[in-house]
């Protein structure tokens, strides 16, 4: 079997960051561009925990579908299976650059929250038990500060 994009990716080397993961064409004309959010170094930095990377998800999804702009342009919004980030897909042939201003902004809003995580019920929710806020503000900030607000070329562009 030939392996997946997301598998040929340098993951020795791959720095924290905003990456195109993939582009593709659906419906022969529309493009939706996956990002790579790598919140932590693969295989160097210890992962995030279920109970933030579960809150980040439940936060970062209800932020998208409900701002003005960008609720249209939101395909999906989740975790990755090794805890080191999340992906987003967006509606459009996109950039780092192009989505770093809304990036920041849900960081932000993940940074700042307080009161009850939307959709964290047994009502809502698989497993709304397994979710750690204080964590996953902890981790929206580090990200925003030490990557998003001073993002530079090796943050966007995989490695070789």
């Amino acid at each position: 079997m030939k392996k997946i994009a997301s598998f040929t990716v340098n993951h020795i080397d791959l720095l924290r960051g905003v990456y195109v993961s993939r582009k593709d064409v659906v419906a022969n004309e529309h493009i939706l561009t996956t990002f790579d959010i790598r919140m932590k170094r693969p295989n160097l930095e210890p992962v995030i925990n279920n109970g933030e990377l579960h809150a980040i998800e439940h936060l970062g999804a209800t932020f998208l579908r409900n701002h003005e702009i960008w609720n249209e342009k939101t395909v999906y919004f989740g975790p990755m299976g090794c805890r080191t980030g999340v992906y987003v897909i967006f509606k459009g042939d996109l950039t780092p650059l192009d989505v770093l201003p809304i990036l920041i902004e849900m960081f932000q809003f993940i940074a700042d929250f307080d009161g009850e995580i939307p959709g964290a019920t047994a009502r809502d929710c698989g497993n709304y038990l397994d979710m750690n806020l204080p964590m996953a503000k902890f981790e929206a900030k580090k990200f925003l500060q030490e990557i998003l607000l001073n993002i530079k070329d090796e943050n966007m562009v995989y490695p070789k």
